[in-house]
């Protein structure tokens, strides 16, 4: 595992052109260097640079569209090569390899002109290492850089190392997290992506690398580099997703509330929960029965109900059914080694292999995770989704969970690849593997329920790779139940956004550490409104009349203006469709023009016209930027002008929503589940329209 520290560039193999470059009649330009073949080609996207081991070893199936490269043309000498590409050209540097790419005459993008005493540059332009390649390219003196997947500190990764490494990060106060891809973007007008499986490292402006460079240390023997090509953030995410793939519309019911907590004990209290809710008349469509509510802890996971509290498994789901439950359950892709179906499925092959000994490889969890709250795990094999059988065996498994009634899968964990021991059925292992496993995971999954849910597809994942946000919904695993673990939430929601995944939740209240906080929890719901999903999940109650009655009521009232605001998700859901943008837009994103709104990283447009200011703190108060423009308070109709900074004092059951002048918001109605719906939301041209009318909470 490459280490984050300070590396010795005097001791890396610097890439160097050593041949002339030849022009392929696909209109890729072929570079012979020290380190062997390489490929670049321009096309719509931008430029592309690919190496021959590229195309002799597993690629998953992370893209879904290639490019459509550009006839070009070629000029060199015996120091530097131009090519020539309709209105792009770029000009190489032989010895070391170094680059300029322009478009129309403008530079694009560039190796760093960080000049250095011993050597032309201090980052090696592009380079052989021990760990992988390397390759850098240019930043400008105050320029941003956002995306890198799920990441909960400043959304701007200036200055950051940050490791594109799946983890079960137990919270959100690191810079490990669930979700990663090495695909990033900046204001100015380009992007870079890694189509890799393996680990990147992106010393992003980081100043024991250089301060005006940033750095992909790439872990894989492959290089396939795309550096994109956009006015802004949006056509760069654009431009990613449509190589890596954008989500389908997910159903509508999976917009209202989920309710979920770490666990229902039996039964009883499930049922009872479930009559409490609709008793106190809180909308909600879905509740979830996590790993221990319907598993057996030490012979999970095998889809079997825990025979010792469900007898009948088919008439609680029955009874949730008949009051209007959607229902959804938890899975994790390892099977206990004390469940006959670990034998079954190593006899056949179908679990990751120990190199050492060439039998299924047997997972022990590290226990010190689990304390005194979480139940220690049983030793267990890991599915091999690169066994086409394994793949297959468990996609079908998954039939008569969905037969009875079963609507949506918590598809949890995914980050157990840790081992260079572990050997897949298609030769990778380590590395290779680790992160791309989650990808696999979430897709079969995800065709489990395209094929046999009854309802419509819809997937919870907390576990990402790059073309995972092609499988609604993840996510934000764990966090702290205090204000950080809020701040850091959102902040993870939106660099996901940012990284071309449309859809994110988080666990509402916070899932450990709880102190029973009522003014954290009415505060977290609110925010969670004006998210794609909204879960209310931890460990303890989550229900909101488990919590003061002040509480209780800026809750309900929050949910319930959520599910007046489904006709205007649900659009916004089929926006994100098509273009990639997600549906909580950090303000770099929605602003890319007005650089004062970029750094007010906890507020952010929720669809084209609703600008949210989540309050992050129990004294009420709000900082909250109007970018330039008229803007309407939501839903109370105060007159603001923008361009300037609002500080607000809320009360608990107050909100800080403002929607730019002349834009208008369908109302639906007020319901306690979709099911009672007999209003259209695909079409929201009958519906009234706010500021015309009022909403009625």
């Amino acid at each position: 595992m490459f280490e984050l520290s300070t590396p010795d560039w005097n001791s890396v193999a610097q890439t160097e052109i050593t041949g002339k470059c030849q022009l392929l009649p696909s209109g890729e330009v072929l570079i012979q260097t020290n380190h062997g073949e390489l490929t670049l080609s321009i096309s719509e996207m931008g430029v592309r640079i690919q190496n021959e081991h590229q195309f002799t070893v597993n690629d998953y199936g992370i893209l879904v569209n290639q490019p459509s490269v550009f006839a070009a043309s070629i000029t060199s000498s015996s120091t530097h090569t131009q090519i020539i590409a309709q209105n792009h050209s770029i000009e190489i540097q032989h010895r070391p390899f170094a680059f300029e790419w322009k478009k129309s005459g403008e530079i694009k993008q560039k190796t760093p002109n960080d000049g250095h005493f011993v050597r032309q540059f201090r980052l090696p332009p592009m380079a052989k290492t021990p760990q992988g390649w390397l390759f850098s390219i240019d930043l400008g003196a105050e320029e941003a850089v956002y995306g890198l997947g799920e990441k909960w500190s400043g959304l701007n990764k200036r200055g950051q190392l940050i490791r594109s490494y799946n983890h079960d990060a137990l919270g959100v106060n690191a810079e490990i997290s669930y979700k990663n891809t090495p695909f990033a973007w900046s204001p100015k007008g380009w992007g870079l992506f890694v189509h890799t499986p393996s680990p990147v490292t992106h010393a992003v402006g980081y100043a024991a690398w250089s301060q005006r460079g940033y750095s992909v240390l790439i872990e894989d023997q492959a290089l396939d580099i795309f550096l994109l090509d956009g006015e802004n953030g949006a056509q760069i995410i654009e431009q990613y997703t449509h190589l890596t793939g954008r989500s389908p519309v997910p159903p509508l019911w999976s917009l209202g509330l989920i309710l979920s907590k770490a666990y229902y004990k039996d039964v009883p209290e499930l049922l009872a929960t479930a009559k409490a809710v609709r008793d106190n008349h809180l909308p909600c469509d879905v509740i979830t029965l996590d790993g221990r509510a319907w598993q057996d802890t030490d012979t999970r996971f095998a889809f079997e109900w825990d025979p010792k509290r469900f007898d009948n498994p088919a008439a609680v789901i029955d009874a949730l059914k008949e009051q209007n439950f959607k229902v959804c359950i938890w899975e994790y892709p390892l099977v206990s080694v004390q469940n006959k179906l670990f034998d079954e499925m190593a006899r056949k092959g179908w679990l990751l292999k120990d190199k050492r000994t060439g039998e299924a490889y047997r997972y022990k969890w590290d226990t010190s995770a689990f304390a005194e709250v979480l139940t220690p795990l049983p030793e267990s094999g890991i599915v091999d989704f690169t066994h086409p059988e394994a793949y297959q065996f468990w996609l079908t498994s998954h039939k008569p969970l969905f037969d009875l009634g079963v609507d949506m899968i918590k598809a949890d964990f995914g980050e157990q690849v840790e081992d260079d021991n572990m050997l897949a059925h298609n030769g990778d292992s380590g590395n290779r593997l680790h992160n791309v496993y989650s990808l696999l995971y979430n897709r079969c999954v995800y065709e489990a329920a395209e094929k046999y849910s009854k309802t419509g597809p819809f997937l919870f994942s907390r576990s990402a790779w790059t073309g995972s946000q092609r499988f609604p919904s993840q996510w934000g695993g764990d966090p702290q139940a205090d204000w950080g673990g809020l701040i850091g939430s959102i902040r993870g929601a939106l660099s996901w956004g940012m990284s071309g995944a449309p859809f994110f939740a988080t666990d509402v209240g916070g899932f450990y550490k709880d102190t029973r906080d009522s003014i954290l929890f009415a505060r977290w719901t609110q925010a969670a409104v004006f998210s794609a999903h909204i879960r209310l999940h931890g460990i303890g109650q989550r229900e909101p009349w488990s919590y003061a009655t002040d509480a209780e009521n800026a809750a309900n009232k929050a949910i319930k203006l959520r599910y007046q605001l489904m006709p205007y998700i649900y659009n916004t859901m089929k926006q994100s469709s098509k273009s990639g943008l997600p549906v909580m837009r950090a303000m770099a994103l929605a602003f890319p023009d007005q650089r004062l709104a970029h750094s007010f990283e906890l507020q952010f447009m929720f669809g084209d016209s609703l600008l949210v200011a989540p309050c992050t703190n129990p004294e009420g108060r709000v900082d909250v930027y109007l970018p330039q423009g008229n803007w309407t308070r939501f839903p109370n109709k105060q007159k603001y002008a923008g361009h300037q900074v609002l500080e607000l004092t809320l009360e608990l059951d107050e909100i800080a929503v403002f929607v730019p002048e002349h834009h208008s918001i369908p109302i639906g109605v007020n319901v306690e589940n979709v099911e009672m719906l007999t209003v259209d939301y695909e079409h929201t041209d009958n519906l009234p329209h706010w500021p015309d009318h009022d909403i009625n909470q």
